[in-house]
């Protein structure tokens, strides 16, 4: 079975990948090899998470609102 590079998954594929690592390597009966792996495809996924809420996070900081508190537009993150 082929792995979907870690780069090309969304949120949510990346997350749900990391919590059945996360799984595996708790139940404890994984050779020492394969954990190695789990464990290194582990760190992948959490910083692949961790970049998409950032991006998602910088996405939010752009929206700007009006006095009624309504969206109005955006600001580039270079201006916040």
């Amino acid at each position: 079975m082929s792995e979907k590079p870690v780069e090309e998954m969304s949120f949510e594929e990346a997350l749900k990948e990391l919590e059945d690592v996360v799984r595996r390597l708790e139940q404890g009966d994984v050779p020492l090899d394969e954990s190695i792996r789990l464990y290194e495809r582990g760190a992948k996924l959490k910083r692949r998470c961790e970049k998409k809420l950032r991006e998602a996070e910088e996405k939010v900081a752009q929206i700007t609102l009006d006095e009624s508190g309504n969206p109005s537009g955006t600001v580039p993150v270079e201006e916040l």
